[in-house]
């Protein structure tokens, strides 16, 4: 059945296009804009029918929603009085992709540290130093403005996400090393994005070292984090699971009396940098409720396992176009500056990552893995963290224009990549 609707949409899609052309050749205006937002929608579908286009599926999703975002502004900024650039309803949103992307992560992604070290360590420095120092040469380069400057620095220093490793499987490269490198690019970013944010930034906005050090373990750490207790429940023994049984009771009665009034003795007692770690301690306890709840669901219903990571994509579409909205009028003036900056960033990060590795001995396929590490960043988590700020219109541009770019790009290079081998193995 969804086959035969792919197709459908497909056919759907084309025919809309035309349709779209022939209106904006004969000066049909009211009818481009539906126009546009339908044959993107129904292509964007009708393209998982088609066997060489498949991968780029979820790029045609990020640009359905950027149409939506960029078309119909006021539909996706407020629902009647509710806000939906809200902080917190960002948070839980980010805070679901990121669990989604978690779900598929193992506590074996880490095991890659010892049997891989120097491999990990050159991603992560390659990482952690290229992209935020092309981010903020960029920003020199260009002169934007300071907000807008910060993002593009913020997305340059967020950690690798997950579209690296789908990335490195589909140019059959080093899958381990990929997977090992996200993995712990994720769990130093607390440390590494506020560093760089605040050593490339600080001048451009006011950037907090703990506050955003505990942004960051809220929007990846914590989701994450469950997502691998979900993991280690799963596969513990009997007395590991008994332990977190017991963390989980006093995780539920700890937060029952946090929610019955004692927070606001609290906020009276002690300080504002004291709450702001108590508040991160009732996130990471919610963790533990979380991998739990999750475990029992997954055993009543096994299916829900596998849609996780689609549930991530919806919420990164959700964020691009709520981002692509609230941004429209700056992407109208200097959208296409952003988007050569982008284009600039990711290929030096693909050609730095690669010749790097290549000069300090890997082979190709471990040194595709790291170019593709050091040039693919966790959009999401620069989208989350521009929202906690407030400011997903500004700081948030940055990661609105360069995460398509980052998934079209990746796309065509490890399709690249793989052609090439196909190629030559041939031969």
């Amino acid at each position: 059945m969804i086959p035969q609707i792919q197709k459908y949409s497909l056919n759907l899609g084309l025919f809309s296009v035309m349709i779209l052309i022939l209106s904006l050749l004969l000066g049909w205006e009211n009818g481009t804009a539906p126009l546009a937002v339908s044959s993107s929608v129904f292509l964007a579908i009708g393209m998982g029918s088609v066997n060489s286009l498949k991968s780029y599926q979820y790029t045609a999703w990020i640009l359905v929603a950027i149409s939506c975002g960029m078309i119909y502004p006021s539909a996706f900024l407020k629902w009647g009085d509710f806000d939906l650039r809200n902080k917190w309803l960002l948070l839980v949103v980010v805070q679901i992709v990121m669990f989604g992307m978690g779900t598929q992560m193992s506590i074996k992604d880490f095991y890659g540290v010892k049997t891989m070290g120097k491999g990990v360590l050159v991603g992560i420095l390659c990482h952690f130093t290229i992209m935020p120092g092309v981010g903020y040469l960029l920003t020199k380069l260009f002169h934007f403005e300071p907000e807008i400057a910060a993002g593009i620095i913020l997305i340059g220093s967020c950690s690798s996400g997950l579209a690296s490793n789908v990335m490195v499987f589909i140019a059959r490269a080093n899958l381990p090393l990929s997977v090992t490198v996200t993995a712990v690019s994720t769990l130093l970013a607390p440390i590494m994005t506020p560093l760089m944010m605040q050593q490339l930034a600080g001048t451009y906005v006011e950037v907090s070292f703990l506050n955003m050090c505990v942004e960051i373990i809220k929007i990846v750490i914590v989701p994450i984090g469950a997502a691998l207790l979900y993991d280690a429940y799963l596969n513990g023994s009997p007395r590991f699971r008994r332990q977190v049984n017991r963390l989980f009771l006093l995780a539920i009665i700890w937060l029952s009396i946090v929610l019955f009034g004692v927070w606001n003795l609290l906020t009276a007692m002690f300080s504002e940098t004291t709450m702001l770690l108590l508040e991160l301690t009732n996130f990471i306890l919610g963790t533990i409720i979380v991998g739990v709840l999750y475990y029992h669901l997954v055993i009543w219903r096994p299916k829900i396992h596998s849609f996780m990571p689609m549930l991530s994509m919806m919420g990164i579409v959700y964020f691009t176009t709520v981002t692509t909205a609230a941004s429209r009028e700056n992407i109208m003036s200097i959208g296409i500056l952003i988007l050569i900056a982008s284009i600039v960033h990711n290929t030096l990060g693909y050609t730095l990552g690669y010749w790097i590795s290549r000069g300090l001995g890997f082979d190709k396929n471990s040194s595709r893995t790291i170019a593709l590490e050091v040039g693919l960043q966790n959009g999401g988590m620069a989208s989350g963290l521009a929202g906690s700020m407030g400011k997903l219109a500004t700081v948030g541009l940055a990661a609105a224009i360069f995460s398509p770019w980052m998934n079209i790009s990746g796309s065509l290079l490890a399709n690249y990549w793989r052609r090439k081998d196909e190629v030559g193995y041939s031969k």
